[in-house]
């Protein structure tokens, strides 16, 4: 049995923004805010410093880093997506070949038609907003996916910023889907949207079969991610 982790108590009395290095920073009280790698926080926009602020100001007795999604995003982005921007170009690229959206069920037949009506569009749309045509595929059987299709995810995840690829990484990764992560990033799915396409199958499961409790708490966690992100995308405008 491993102990919980120890939570640092609130040590800050008011959590407010201002002007810094051409960006935003986060005071508490009258210390800067670093990230948990040291570096001095400062966001592109005053919309995103303002969001990471009132979540450190809703803060209770204790600073619950999971209670703050868009902070560690910003986070995240900070201590380690600007210096590691071709590893994960190369982990986004890698979703090319698995898409949720581009492997689909063989049956039964009302499946197949619901996911076709939820997924061909962001099919459809990557073809023509990105340039980059993934084949469908039913079953188990592996996609051949033109190298030079991957290619492309990797060179549209790279002309991102640090900022936006950090959202690009983490909705890919939520959704298993490529397509669906840039659909959120370039704004042709809202957050709402994309949890939808992400867990169409899981949510189509439980319409069919009965509500789980556990399935229903994946669920959930996985909605209030997406609802994290579209948190930040918005902010970055």
């Amino acid at each position: 049995m491993t102990d919980a982790p120890v939570l640092p108590r609130r040590f800050y009395k008011t959590a407010s923004i201002a002007a810094r290095d051409g960006g935003y920073g986060v005071a508490l009280d009258a210390r800067t805010l670093r990230t948990p790698g040291g570096a001095v926080f400062v966001a592109p926009t005053q919309a995103l410093a303002e969001l990471c602020a009132a979540e450190w100001a809703a803060q209770g007795e204790f600073v619950v880093p999971a209670s703050m999604p868009v902070s560690q995003l910003a986070f995240a982005t900070l201590d380690w997506t600007a210096k590691n921007r071709d590893q994960l170009a190369d982990y986004i690229m890698s979703f090319g070949e698995t898409d949720l959206c581009c492997h689909r069920a063989e049956a039964p037949a009302d499946l197949v038609a619901a996911q076709a009506a939820v997924w061909d569009p962001i099919v459809e749309w990557a073809a023509n907003g990105l340039d980059v045509a993934l084949p469908v595929v039913t079953g188990i059987v592996a996609a051949r996916v033109d190298p030079a299709a991957t290619r492309a995810l990797r060179a549209q995840a790279l002309a991102l910023d640090d900022f936006h690829l950090t959202a690009l990484s983490q909705a890919t990764g939520l959704a298993g889907s490529v397509l669906i992560g840039f659909a959120l990033v370039r704004g042709a799915l809202g957050p709402e949207e994309a949890f939808a396409a992400a867990a169409f199958d899981n949510l189509w499961s439980l319409q069919r079969w009965g509500e789980d409790a556990e399935a229903r708490a994946r669920l959930d966690r996985q909605h209030a991610e997406f609802g994290a992100i579209g948190r930040y995308l918005r902010a970055l405008q």
